[in-house]
């Protein structure tokens, strides 16, 4: 048989951004040898992305870990708690939307579990119960513990997805350019087709993780392929842009002026509006998930640099004014309905006035750096900082220490005081009356005597403690803030809006293919991850359920590396599979 002509080099898939998404994406390309050449404006120092700073959490249903801490979850509950939360209300805007938010949560319910622990993931044995609600069966919130916590955390979810590119591209098959920012999605002018990107090269930058670095461009660059894939993430990092976008309609006239920043300053959404440019629909740019526990950074890494408290529900929750926040804006219960009170009140902040018990055992803090013990792996570090510790974590600890968002007192007149001292350097914030602060104390605290109450939060705290392992490990014992002597001292923490995650983005069908505006797919173009609002250009409607992020990233990541494949490899996309 006579030796047959070599063939021509396949062209690559060409994915743009080198976070969760992006890597799943070419992970699935690589299972089917499909090559691709993956830019992102950072160094190498950046791969995975957001992801790496994550507390690793994901969103799963009916799970092992579930089951056998007596969970009953199902795939019914977990829709409609999604559509609940979703509240998807936008016909043309919300079809693609509200179809992945069912593929999603079917994907929680099945595939997701065994898709991430065949690559060597595991979770911690306690499944956390984050956005319990806003106290209606139907309404927002999660109606039981989902959030899975990777052992690991963010740092975890990468490793599974990166190893394996990495070892693709030792075979040859993945390739990386880093520092190449693209500026342009080319689009064969006969076909309409998304052939390719051009852009700039930056100059070489080493510097450390998240750091913002050079934009100084050192040359340009124009690479040709056979799909693209837009995975650069949201606009998060740049408040402007979030101040912009602010929906005024839902959460008052008034756009806040002050937030701490949750992402790196690169999550800058030029890539959402790029490919807006060349035609791709860009719908819901109006929602957001922005939080409203936000702390600066004493150690910033980033600009602006914010880090969020997960609460459990026991603090005091008081506005800039000192009134109580309303039922059921607690604390871990309902992020944005939080958010649209804190904005009606004419202040972008808030106090928490809580306690070192509570402190102790309800402070989280988000990001993989805040939390060694889990993204170390140490069980001895796990047990003693969470578990049997008094005073919390160690990162917890050197913010009450280094913080400026904390006070601490031994008594209420002072703790006050020193809120007033902090409200004196901020702009136009008002001064806190002692005797009303001590007055909305003294009747929460009124409410734990016994171990029935009225009051919505003390029947919070309460019912929460029901769930063992929030008993054992995460929400303290119901008490009095002003029993000092055996819970203090007091801690009065000031809590700043965070930017994070942009919910809309570019529309997309279920194989992540872009959509045009006139409902065609876009031919060769394809968005996935917050980039795509985390799966159709708004998977999560107005509300998230948290977890739902990393999860969303590999859930539409895998859409698109699949459904590329079949399309380079001229096989059919199997829906199912997706």
């Amino acid at each position: 048989m006579p030796p047959q002509p070599p063939q021509p080099p396949q062209a690559p898939v060409i994915i743009i951004g080198a976070g969760l998404a992006g890597l799943v994406a070419a992970y699935e390309l690589a299972q089917r040898k499909v090559p691709a050449v993956i830019l992102d404006q950072e160094s190498g120092a950046n791969l995975g992305g957001q992801a790496f700073w994550s507390l690793g959490g994901l969103f799963c249903v009916d799970s092992a870990e579930q089951r056998r801490l007596g969970i009953r979850d199902s795939r019914e509950l977990a829709l409609r708690d999604w559509l609940g939360s979703a509240q998807f209300d936008r016909e043309k805007e919300d079809y693609w939307p509200r179809r992945w938010a069912e593929a999603f949560v079917d994907f929680a319910a099945g595939g997701m579990e065994e898709y991430v622990k065949a690559k060597g993931l595991g979770f911690l044995f306690n499944v956390g119960w984050a956005e319990r609600g806003a106290g209606s069966a139907e309404g927002h919130g999660n109606s039981v513990p989902r959030f899975h916590l990777t052992w690991g955390t963010g740092p975890e979810v990468v490793r599974i997805f990166a190893e394996p590119v990495r070892e693709a591209e030792r075979e040859g098959i993945v390739e990386f350019k880093f520092r190449h920012v693209v500026d342009e999605v080319v689009v064969d002018e006969v076909t309409g087709r998304a052939i390719g990107v051009r852009g700039r090269v930056l100059e070489a930058d080493e510097s450390p993780r998240g750091v913002k670095t050079s934009r100084t461009a050192v040359g340009e660059f124009e690479i040709l392929g056979a799909a693209v894939l837009v995975s650069s993430g949201g606009i998060g990092g740049d408040v402007e842009k979030v101040k912009a976008a602010w929906p005024t309609d839902r959460l008052g006239p008034k756009v806040p002026k002050n937030f701490v920043v949750g992402v790196p300053a690169h999550v800058d959404g030029r890539m959402i509006d790029i490919a807006q440019g060349v035609g791709a629909n860009v719908i819901n740019r109006d929602r957001m998930w922005h939080y409203t526990e936000g702390l600066k950074n004493w150690d910033p890494i980033w600009p602006g640099h914010g880090i969020r408290v997960l609460p459990a529900p026991s603090s005091l929750w008081l506005d800039a004014t000192g009134n109580r926040l309303p039922s059921f804006l607690f604390p871990g219960c309902d992020t944005l309905a939080t958010l649209k009170h804190i904005c009606a009140t004419g202040y972008d902040y808030t106090w928490f006035i809580t306690d070192q018990s509570i402190v102790a055992r309800e402070f989280a803090l988000s990001g993989s750096e805040q939390n060694p013990d889990v993204t170390n792996k140490s069980i001895w570090q796990l047990l003693t900082q969470r578990i049997l510790s008094s005073k919390g974590t160690v990162p917890v600890q050197n913010f009450i220490k280094h913080g400026e968002d904390f006070i601490v007192s031994d008594n209420l007149e002072d703790l006050v005081e020193g809120m007033n001292e902090l409200a004196a350097k901020l702009d136009g914030a008002p001064q806190l009356d002692f005797a009303k602060v001590k007055a909305v104390v003294d009747a929460r605290d009124g409410q734990f005597d016994n171990t029935y109450s009225k009051d919505a939060q003390a029947m919070l705290i309460h019912s929460a403690r029901t769930y063992w392992p929030d008993r054992r490990s995460r929400i303290a014992s119901p008490h009095k803030l002003l029993d000092i002597k055996k819970h203090g001292p007091l801690i009065a923490v000031h809590m700043n809006l965070l930017t994070r995650k942009t919910l809309g983005g570019i529309e997309t069908n279920l194989q992540s293919n872009v959509m045009r505006a006139d409902g065609s797919p876009f031919p060769g173009l394809y968005a996935a991850g917050e980039a795509a609002g985390f799966g159709g250009g708004g998977v999560h409607g107005y509300n998230s359920l948290e977890g739902t992020f990393l999860g969303g990233c590999i859930f539409s990541g895998r859409a698109a590396g699949r459904a590329m494949a079949d399309e380079v490899l001229g096989t059919s996309a199997d829906a199912a599979k997706l």
